[in-house]
């Protein structure tokens, strides 16, 4: 059973924050925000759409870095060398502390292995999944607490990926998150491929 969350979706333009808007219509504990990371109050755990090697130079990675310190980004890059070789796989995600108790914790999940466009895919789909098992297990260990967790559209930027798209593939991803299946067979499976690859019966996904 999925645990519950404070959902809060992100960005500076009011286009996408409309994409947002449309595609969560109607799930719990959700707020669209109107905002940079910067101007963001506080809040428990942020979602980098990261790269594969940690490399958080730029977008809204950089900003993460800049509020947070260069240590944070050293952590990081060490706990991929240590925990996946060098390439944190993308569909995977954790959770590093930053040591400001206003804004504990980031979950770093790669959208992509290097900045390039991801349109096409279900990349979107697979960050942000990631990303809600992470908090998932998370807090399934009675750790400090993540109760409110920041995504900004993930994919939207180097990532290349329309604002609709974007916020289907996050919506679906929440909507797995809020209704896990009750039992593994192939007409699970196939509902799921369905939500995740297509929308109005065409498919928009590779």
């Amino acid at each position: 059973m999925a645990l519950p969350i404070e959902l809060w979706l992100i960005h500076p333009e009011e286009e996408m924050c409309n994409a947002f808007r449309l595609r969560f219509e109607g799930l719990p504990k959700v707020t669209v925000i109107q905002s940079r990371f910067e101007d963001l109050p506080p809040h428990d755990c942020f979602v980098t759409a990261a790269n594969a090697f940690g490399i958080m130079n730029a977008g809204i990675d950089a900003a993460v870095i800049h509020f947070h310190g260069q240590e944070l980004m050293r952590r990081i890059q060490a706990r991929i060398m240590d925990e996946f070789l060098g390439e944190q796989p993308i569909g995977t995600s954790f959770i590093e502390p930053t040591g400001n108790p206003d804004y504990p914790f980031i979950a770093h999940s790669p959208t992509m292995r290097v900045p390039g466009s991801i349109d096409g895919t279900d990349k979107i789909y697979a960050a942000t999944w990631a990303s809600l098992i992470a908090v998932y297990r998370h807090k399934a260990k009675n750790e400090t607490p993540i109760e409110t967790v920041v995504f900004p559209a993930m994919g939207a930027g180097f990532g290349g990926v329309p604002y609709n798209e974007v916020a289907r593939q996050m919506s679906v991803a929440y909507q797995h998150y809020l209704s896990p299946p009750a039992r593994m067979d192939w007409d699970m499976v196939i509902k799921r491929q369905l939500a995740i690859h297509y929308d109005a019966g065409r498919q928009v996904t590779r």
